[in-house]
Parts: structure tokens; sequence; C-alpha cells
């Protein structure tokens, strides 16, 4: 047996990641339904454990010391991108799409309830198999499966990491195909060809500003982007400092949270202050991609751990839940999203992107949408309203959510 020590696992882990990226590469597939790098990597690293353990092998012993801080960075990037500012810009679309992905991400979780009450388990597997690893994807899976194994979900990551692969296969599968029903059945797609002048700077502009915002100044003989480097990885290391004092006062008064709800929420603080007074001058393009390097390390770290044979007896429980929530978002992109986002080509077009993020990730509804365009002609509503939400907001409310539900079912 091979024992890792927290740096020696990190840098495993990365060259599993990498392992990975080039797994996705030679088979298309993999890309075509936008299944992260991290996850094919540490994936293929947890079955060959497994299956080498069935021979009472053991290959490596990891330290995941640094897997928990990871995986706070990355929720704490999150609490960054919660501007008030840049959903009041997006305007009452964002809005109301924001309110619809937010009551969704409940609904799912009472669907995996009910669904779980009916197969005879715990309600807490449904809420697992709900808004946690669909509407949040596998890192949000990942990061509260300790918490739902403490509520008595056996092998709680396995099957967060199972339920959130099937959501972003069933995503990416139905989505387009939604989005293309809606357009024929009502004859949309001659309705939108050119976008009107009032919407070209705001789809084209909005987000991408928000992505490559840069520091005004930086000290005499500093870089720029370096500047803006070293000042984020700060902020970030600051609001996980004073996120533990927060989510040590919500421990101490019996709220069941996940380590990095703190954080987040001194985050977003941060970032609203900022918004407001322009004293820290972050740029959002330096803190998700700090965000991103932490999210892969972190769930390929994960994996590797996984312990894969757990899944046994629990894959019928988890398959009723997961047909019942793709007919659940399914039945949400005919309604209430294409009749409440104006019944038009962009609505359409939404439509499909909102089944992309709500079963699998923000790619994902990315990919469904772009692969309309390309048919049918520019969305321009579409491409700012989905990614605002999918990418910036339903992930912080969508933590509140399945805290909620912890405190609920505990």
């Amino acid at each position: 047996m091979l024992n890792l020590n927290f740096v020696n696992t990190v840098a495993f882990g990365g060259i599993v990641l990498f392992i990975g990226y080039g797994i996705r590469r030679v088979i298309p597939p993999l890309s075509r339904y936008n299944i992260p790098a991290p996850v094919i990597g540490g994936l293929l690293i947890a079955v060959i454990i497994t299956i080498i353990r069935r021979s009472g092998v053991t290959l490596f012993q990891f330290d995941t010391s640094l897997q928990s801080p990871l995986m706070i960075a990355f929720f704490t990037t999150i609490g960054f991108g919660a501007s008030f500012s840049l959903l009041k810009v997006g305007g009452l679309q964002v809005i109301i799409f924001f309110v619809i992905a937010t009551v969704f991400a409940v609904m799912q979780n009472v669907v995996g309830v009910l669904v779980a009450g009916l197969v005879g388990v715990h309600p807490l597997f449904g809420v697992l198999s709900g808004s946690v690893t669909l509407t949040g994807g596998p890192a949000t899976g990942l990061a509260f499966a300790p918490l739902f194994e403490q509520a008595g979900v056996q092998g709680a990551a396995s099957v967060a990491i199972a339920a959130a692969m099937v959501g972003i296969i069933s995503g990416g599968l139905i989505g387009g195909p939604i989005g293309t029903h809606l357009i024929e059945r009502y004859r949309l797609k001659k309705a939108r060809t050119t976008p009107t002048l009032a919407e070209v700077p705001v789809a084209a502009n909005i987000v991408e500003d928000r992505m490559q915002e840069m520091p005004s100044t930086a000290p005499a003989g500093e870089d720029k982007e370096s500047y803006a480097l070293l000042k984020s990885a700060v902020a970030i290391l600051v609001a996980m400092w004073i996120g533990s004092w927060v989510s040590q006062w919500f421990a101490a008064i019996g709220v069941t949270l996940p380590a990095y709800i703190g954080a987040m929420l001194v985050a977003a603080v941060l970032r609203n202050l900022d918004d407001l007074t322009k004293m820290f001058g972050f740029s959002q393009r330096t803190i998700d991609d700090i965000g991103g390097v932490a999210l892969s390390l972190f769930i390929v770290m994960a994996l590797m751990t996984l312990k894969l044979w757990e899944l046994a007896g629990l894959a019928l429980p988890l398959l009723a839940i997961l047909i019942a929530q793709v007919i659940l978002i399914a039945t949400a992109c005919f309604w209430p999203i294409f009749q409440l986002m104006g019944r038009d080509y962009d609505s359409a077009v939404t439509s499909s992107g909102f089944c992309g993020f709500m079963l699998g990730t923000t790619a994902n509804a990315m990919a469904n949408m772009e692969t309309l365009v390309e048919r049918y002609g520019p969305a321009p509503r579409a491409f700012l309203v989905v990614p605002m939400v999918g990418a910036f907001f339903i992930d912080f409310t969508n933590a509140l959510i399945i805290t909620a539900c912890l405190n609920i079912w505990k």
C-alpha cells in the first residue's frame, strides 16, 4: 500500500485530473454531454480501487486534509458572485427566472422525499437525489455528502455522484428536444432571427463584462494581473476565515450547516459592499478562475476516495427518484418556464437551458441553447437570463434550501 501525504494526494489528484481531460478528448460523447474531467478521472481511480479491493489489496492511503479547504474555497467564490446589482441589471426577466428556479429547487426536494417514502428509504436520500445533486451538481453533492451520511444516508458520496451523473446526461439529452418541440409546435423559429437593438449590448456585454473586470489600479511596479490574483486570493482566504466564525455561531445555536455556508455568506456581503463602494475592486473573473481550480481538485480528490460498493442495493430507489425528477423538470419547461418567460422564441431557448442546469450544470444549459441557436438563430435574452441565474445565483439559494431540508429531516 502506498501512503500519500496531503501534498502527494493533491499532486496525484492533479495527475488524475489531466488523465480525465485526456480521456474526454479521445471519447467525444463525454465532451458532448459535458461530463467534467475531474469526474472522469476520479471515477476511473475509484473503479480501479474498487476492483482491486475485491482481491483484498489496498492500493493507496490518501491524506485528504486539503479536500475540505478546497471545497470551502470554491463555494466562497460562489458567494462572491452573488451580486444584487447584477441581478438588478438583468431586469425583471432574470428575477422571474431566478424565482422560478428557486421554487423548482424546493420542488425537487419535495418530489425526492415523497418518492423516497414510497420506495422505503430515508427522506434525506430523496433530498440528496434532488436539488443537492441536480440543481447543485457533483460539487454540491460531494460537499454536503458528509452531513447526509451523519444524518443516516448510507453511502451518501457515492449516491451523490451517481445522481449527479444521471442528471448531467439527462439534462443534455432532453434539453435540446424540448426546446426544438416548443419552437416547432408554436412556429417560433422565424420570430427571432435577429436580436433587437436594446438587447444586443445587454446580452453581449453584461455577463462578459462581469467576468472580465479588472482593478483599475495596482501599486507602482506591480503587474496588474498578478496584483488582481493576489487580491482575489486574499479576499477568498479572509472570507473563509471570518466565515468559520459564522459557521461556529450557527453550530452553537443548533443549526446544521455545511462547512462552507459561513464563508459563502461573508463573501456575498463583501461582494455587495464592493459593488456599492468600489472599496476593493474585486475581479470576478480572477475569483472564478481560482474557484475553478479549487473545484477541480476538490472533486477529483473526493471521487478518488469513493466507496462505490456502498451503492449496492440503492440502485432501484435512486432510479425511481431520478425518473420522477426528470419528469418534473421536463414538465416545468413547458409550464411555467415557457409561459412566464414570454411564450416566444427566446423563452423556448430559455426552457432548454433551464432543463440543462436544473438537471446538470450551466455547461449543459449553454450547450443546449447553443445547439438551438445554431439552427434557428440568435436568442440574446436567453443567453443573458440563463447563465446569470445558473452561474451566479441558484447555487447560493440552493445551499440555503438544502440546509433547511437537513434541519427538517435530520
